[in-house]
């Protein structure tokens, strides 16, 4: 499992990143929500070891994150970041593909992999196509196929990192990629994602972490997080929680 303890991030003077104590568990999707600024990508920086603790460790599995050799990390940590840049023609395949780079699983069961992972994210109809000639929604459904290849098909062991999965997609993409990670996360792996719509957060999150200014306001289940006077207070926003009348998670209105 992928731990924070007692997590500081500096960037010159500035503390970015303050106090955060994290444990991701096996089978739940952690949410990360906060204003602009806040540290979620930084938060996220840090657990996947792009960013240096000034203070505190991460680990994974009860060892230094910087202990694990680069291929042993890979096959336990994947991560989507807020932006993937390809700028090359590979086919929808071949960018899905590189997601098996750590592993000597063989081109059968690749192909096999990477197939069901596009289909996981709702983008087998992209198969054969050139990368650069889909919109920045198909894109980004491209990268989160290529992330879940990396670790497919999930497990106890494994965690994935997502900054802001859906932040290209429409309405409809939006719920078939959550619900993609949601299926994830219920093989045993550990997911993390960055959000902005509370909505969506509330309907497949498990627990929330809410950040405001690098330091952590809440950590608690939906029910306990997303209360008025909570998203009052981060996020300057007025607003009706009532519990959604078919599904039952909070349900936030805008006032």
């Amino acid at each position: 499992m992928l731990r924070a303890h007692n997590l500081h991030i500096q960037r010159g003077r500035k503390t970015v990143l303050n106090g955060v104590n994290l444990q991701l568990e096996p089978g739940e999707v952690l949410g990360v929500l906060g204003p602009n600024g806040a540290g979620k990508s930084t938060l996220l920086g840090a657990l996947c070891g792009e960013l240096t603790a000034s203070e505190g460790e991460v680990s994974l599995e009860g060892d230094a994150l910087g202990r694990w050799t680069g291929t042993q990390r890979a096959q336990r940590l994947a991560v989507l970041p807020q932006v993937s840049t390809l700028d090359f023609a590979f086919r929808v395949e071949e960018v899905v593909g590189m997601g098996r780079l750590p592993y000597q699983t063989g081109q059968v069961r690749d192909d096999e992999i990477i197939a069901a992972a596009l289909t996981a994210a709702d983008a087998g109809h992209l198969s054969g196509r050139s990368y650069l000639a889909l919109s920045g929604g198909e894109r980004q459904r491209v990268h989160l196929a290529r992330v879940l290849a990396q670790l497919w098909p999930g497990q106890v062991g494994q965690t994935l990192l997502l900054d802001e999965p859906t932040s290209m997609l429409d309405p409809l993409h939006q719920h078939t990629t959550l619900q993609a990670v949601r299926e994830f996360a219920d093989r045993g792996a550990a997911v993390l994602v960055i959000l902005h719509d509370l909505n969506l957060a509330a309907r497949y999150c498990d627990r929330i972490l809410l950040l405001e200014g690098g330091r952590p306001v809440a950590l608690d289940t939906p029910e306990q997080v997303l209360r008025p006077d909570s998203l009052k207070a981060v996020f300057g926003l007025e607003v009706l929680v009532q519990p959604h009348p078919e599904r039952g998670h909070p349900l936030i209105i805008a006032r």
